[in-house]
């Protein structure tokens, strides 16, 4: 799961966390109400962490916040707010003629935090460490230290998104990690990393704090002290501690966070939720009847009301999906033919009635439907418990199917058991994220190639609905296989006219990126105006931040 759903959303209120955290605050530098000398920490909560356990393994699913952000970095950086690509730990880089490899150039004078050089020998061992341990990169054949400086890799087959996926990786120190028996359990207790805060100062399980790299390749972009983390069990604590201004930099959904949040200090206190990140499904499991019929999927898509979603559910703070299925992330990419086009995203529910009637899904005499073999057309909606802003839309989704004569009933216990019924296809329907990488390409791929598809009982990591089509996987494999941007913009306008066309899964809405700062401690943080990163406190954009953003200093 890309972007987690439970680390966002109101998971219980955790009073002896907040308190344990809280008292924390004030350590090794920490807190929000002492002196502000430019040696202050800068305090950031973690709603979905209740303690922390001391691992930095960048392998592990484990791994305490800020492993990947602030301790191992990657050899590219992408922005998904501008669409920029800001070089790292690679200067340059170079796809082969036919797309079947790329060579990276390495920065010079990079050293991990013990004073090693980093080198190219590094980062080929980081990527076979990461097919033992974790899998993926199945396109790639060989990774090659050319010299110190210099690392080509090869694909089996052309892949033009190879660029972002291995720029992505983090990178780990050989000198380190080859002398590790088995890396997926290494706890990582004292890392060794090339990221601007690599040094524990302090650890404890409701808060620890980051020090400075002594060998950082940027010393002039180290200008806060270090990072204090806070662990909450759920949104209300972390909410409650970032609206009474114990933190600096928050990511975690706030409900009405004009009032909540900013009315206190509007000089200090802002957010940015742009709509930027994966698009919110509405996933109909169509290995089971009626989901398996494309008309049936398009009725129950025009029943939905997603101008009241994304109003009382969302708040305000996105707007309803279209039928390419894209972000706004995805805005220069978008099929502006297909997106002026739309009739199943649209509320229509004499429209969504007549498909159903003409289908065979009769109503009887007290208005509700049946299938065609007259059992009742009735199903569940399943979504986490904890998710307050999800459960809330499942729930108009089951009153607006009243309208159809569809008998939905929300099903929401806990998390994990929602997302067991999603892996091995035993749902009915469910809210879904999807996947958000730098190009649709993940997008498509997650939503409608059979290459993605499971059977039922085997463990799905994406396309929990089940759908592939061969159509989509030829444009899928013309938009890997090619480098030329024409031919690359043909096979993602196509696919949009496949997916407006099939209705693989029901977009709801973009999904936000929630992110919200008080400058009363640090100031240069990305803003609508100022897009130089995303807010969030665990994406790939983090370091980018913590490499600019300055302490207030009292006079």
């Amino acid at each position: 799961m890309t972007r987690p759903t439970t680390s966002r959303r109101g998971l219980a209120l955790g009073a002896i966390a907040l308190a344990g955290a809280l008292a924390l605050t004030g350590c090794a530098g920490g807190g929000t109400s002492g002196a502000l000398d430019g040696t202050q920490l800068l305090q950031i909560p973690r709603e979905d962490t209740a303690t922390f356990s001391r691992n930095f393994n960048p392998f592990s699913p484990n791994a305490a916040p800020m492993t990947q952000q602030a301790i191992y970095e990657s050899l590219l950086v992408f922005n998904p707010n501008d669409g920029t690509t800001t070089p790292w730990l690679a200067t340059e880089w170079t796809p082969a003629p036919d797309g079947t490899g790329l060579t990276f150039t390495l920065r010079e004078g990079v050293q991990w935090s013990d004073g090693e050089p980093f080198t190219a020998a590094d980062v080929a061992f980081t990527f076979e460490l990461q097919k033992e341990v974790a899998g993926g990169y199945e396109y790639l054949e060989t990774v090659t230290a050319e010299d110190d400086d210099t690392v080509t890799f090869t694909f089996t087959t052309p892949f033009a998104p190879a660029l972002y996926e291995l720029g992505r990786q983090v990178i780990v120190p050989k000198h380190i990690w080859e002398s590790i028996d088995d890396a997926a359990l290494e706890t990582n207790e004292t890392p060794v990393g090339t990221g601007p805060y690599t040094e524990i100062v302090s650890f404890e399980s409701q808060a620890f704090s980051l020090g400075k790299n002594p060998s950082y390749w940027q010393p002039d972009k180290q200008k806060i002290e270090g990072i204090q983390m806070l662990a909450f069990a759920g949104n209300d604590p972390a909410n409650l501690a970032t609206t009474n201004g114990e933190t600096d930099w928050a990511d975690q959904f706030i409900p009405d966070i004009e009032n909540a949040f900013v009315a206190d200090d509007p000089d200090h206190r802002h957010f940015w939720f742009p709509a930027t990140d994966g698009v919110i499904n509405w996933q109909l499991n169509t290995t089971k009847p009626p989901f398996d019929d494309v008309q049936v999927r398009k009725a129950l898509s025009m029943a939905i009301d997603r101008e009241s979603i994304t109003e009382v559910a969302m708040q305000g703070y996105t707007h309803p999906a279209d039928c390419t299925g894209l972000s706004d992330g995805y805005d220069a990419w978008r099929n502006e033919a297909v997106a002026g086009g739309c009739d199943w995203t649209d509320r229509d529910v004499d429209g969504a009635n007549a498909i159903l009637d003409e289908a065979g899904y009769t109503r009887g005499a007290d208005g509700t439907r049946t299938m065609p073999d007259g059992s009742p057309l009735a199903f569940d909606i399943s979504v986490g418990a904890t998710s307050s802003d999800w459960l809330s839309a499942a729930n108009i989704i089951d009153q607006n199917l009243d309208d159809v004569g569809i008998d939905a009933t929300v099903d929401a216990p806990d998390w994990s058991a929602v997302v067991a019924g999603y892996e091995d296809g035993s749902f009915d329907t469910g809210i879904v994220w999807s996947n958000m990488e730098a190009t649709p390409y993940q997008f498509f791929r997650g939503v409608m190639s059979t290459e993605t598809v499971k059977p039922v009982g085997e463990q799905a990591t994406q396309n929990y609905h089940r759908f592939g089509v061969p159509e989509a996987d030829a444009l899928l494999a013309q938009f890997a296989g090619s480098t030329d941007e024409a031919s690359q913009q043909q096979a993602i306008d196509e696919l949009q006219v496949l997916f407006d066309e099939l209705a693989p899964v029901v977009p709801l809405f973009p999904g936000p990126r929630w992110g919200a700062f008080n400058t009363t401690r640090f100031t240069g943080f990305p803003t609508e105006d100022d897009p130089y990163a995303t807010l969030s406190t665990r994406g790939p954009t983090t370091v980018l931040v913590l490499t600019t953003l300055e302490p207030v200093v009292s006079e």
